[in-house]
């Protein structure tokens, strides 16, 4: 007489046999070959979430696109990457003119990892490589939580869904909505390390980490904070070496290699900390006290656990968001405080993996509670998500007349053709990241020693007041020189040097 068994996956990977109660081993299991603990994890196949990062990584890229083409650059920032990463291609210095004639960015920032971008720019010598370098990189970020999520928690549809709810997160949108920055680098790397984390993995997780010091220079303190965790995970030796390491490059970063690469021969970001905007000094107890009273920073931090249902606050892997948290609600620049710009995108990453980790903890926990909110945690997080986005800058995609070309954006089109290619030109935000990539840039006011070429503003954006006298500026901007208007449309002049 024949038997029959019923066999389903249990926590973990491994196949239980409910006839006996026996666990087998599926039958092609991901193995932890790490020095950590032994697992099995359910298999996970790479396709699915390959296709998935593909469709946001072009949602992501369509947005910068678009904006991009339509004039709609929020920061003088992506024209600073431009040229920078111009300038390693071209295997010159990073100068970034736009910070000044001759300014060496290293002084400013400490990112050589952008130059990796410069073999992509010999292929597409266009601001656009450097949006489609960073929605690539966020798209492969969620491709490895995704499935970093089904081989913990054993479910293609939460693998599935949490791909989707992190590819849709605030931090990743406005990211894309703040143009290009670093930090697109940091975020698969701490997407890498937290998964190596999470297995246990500790011997992979240090090689992921590391790279980190290159990215920007506060990273090496979340670096220590990496080594931190692996010491509380037992992993004393390793995670001290890894802390030390990452504390001391942190330190040598801002106290010698940026002064030394710096005009001034400082790391000017400190006064971010112990000066406020209006410029007056901040004891060091008044900049402490200071970092708790200010209503968007609690906001932020309300999102950033909320994103996971706040399940993340479970997890020891939280403690790594600590070092960028910390510099931000120090900070009295209110751009570091709240959910806008980009700062928040290497976060995410971090808490949807902590979510992870929370949901496989809170399945042996003896409050029934916990268990059943663990249960339905991944629905609720992706259906959070998705209502969220119709708030978020993606929505704009949805609406036709996002991809429209208005009279604004052809003025703008025909102020950047009035200026010859390889003149010298100072602009303002909108024009700027459309007249790096073949001339040399100045920022509006930036160059006051410089008479360049041509002058090419935007006199709607950007000032105090309204400019009824676009060459009256030109002489205040630089008395010893003399500029003619040569085009205007709209809202933009184009000024020549006579």
């Amino acid at each position: 007489m024949g038997c029959s068994f019923r066999r389903r996956l249990v926590p973990g990977g491994a196949v239980l046999d409910v006839q006996n109660g026996s666990a087998a081993e599926p039958s092609a299991p991901e193995t932890d070959g790490d020095s950590g603990p032994s697992r099995v994890l359910a298999p996970a196949p790479r396709l699915p979430y390959a296709l998935i990062a593909g469709v946001l990584g072009g949602l992501y890229f369509l947005y910068s696109w678009v904006q991009y083409a339509r004039f709609r650059t929020p920061s003088w920032d992506l024209g600073i990457f431009e040229q920078s990463v111009r300038a390693y291609a071209e295997l010159r210095a990073p100068i970034v003119d736009i910070k000044g004639p001759g300014f060496l960015i290293l002084g400013d920032h400490f990112s050589p990892v952008t130059a990796l971008l410069a073999p992509a720019y010999w292929v597409w010598s266009s601001p656009l490589v450097l949006l489609l370098a960073q929605a690539a990189l966020f798209a492969a970020s969620a491709a490895i939580v995704g499935r970093t999520a089904q081989q913990v928690l054993g479910s293609r549809a939460a693998g599935i869904a949490l791909t989707v709810a992190y590819g849709l997160s605030w931090g990743l949108q406005e990211a894309v909505k703040s143009d290009f920055h670093e930090i697109a680098f940091a975020v698969p790397l701490l997407a890498l390390t937290c998964r190596a984390l999470l297995l246990g993995r500790w011997n992979a997780a240090v090689p992921w980490a590391a790279p980190l010091v290159l990215v920007k220079e506060d990273m090496g303190l979340t670096v220590a904070m990496v080594g931190a965790v692996l010491f509380l995970k037992g992993q004393k030796r390793l995670g001290g070496m890894l802390a030390a390491f990452g504390v001391t490059f942190f330190a040598l970063t801002v106290l010698v290699l940026i002064p030394a690469a710096s005009q001034a021969g400082q790391y000017d970001y400190w006064a971010k900390i112990d000066k406020t905007g209006e410029g007056a000094d901040l004891s060091p107890l008044d900049s402490l006290l200071g970092a708790f009273g200010h209503g968007e920073k609690w906001e932020m931090l309300f999102f950033l656990a909320g994103v996971t249902g706040f399940l993340c606050l479970r997890s020891p892997l939280a403690l790594l968001v600590l070092p960028t948290l910390g510099w931000r609600f120090l900070s009295q620049d209110p751009n570091h405080w709240g959910m806008l710009w980009h700062y928040s995108a290497l976060l995410m990453p971090v808490v949807f993996l902590a979510l992870v980790d929370a949901i496989r903890s809170v399945r042996t926990s003896p409050r029934p509670w916990l268990v059943a909110y663990g249960r339905v945690a991944v629905p609720v997080v992706t259906a959070v998500a998705l209502v969220h986005t119709l708030d978020m800058p993606l929505r704009e995609l949805l609406r036709a007349d996002t991809y429209r070309t208005d009279a604004r954006t052809l003025d703008a089109r025909r102020a950047v053709a009035a200026v010859p290619e390889g003149a010298s030109v100072e602009t303002n935000v909108t024009l700027m990241a459309h007249l790096t990539r073949d001339h040399t840039v100045y920022w509006v006011g930036g160059a006051p020693n410089v008479s360049p070429d041509y002058l090419a503003l935007d006199l709607a954006s950007g000032w105090s007041q309204p400019v009824s006298d676009p060459v009256g500026l030109a002489g205040q901007l630089h008395p010893g020189a003399r500029y003619a208007v040569s085009a205007q449309a709209g809202q933009f002049v184009v000024m020549k040097r006579q």
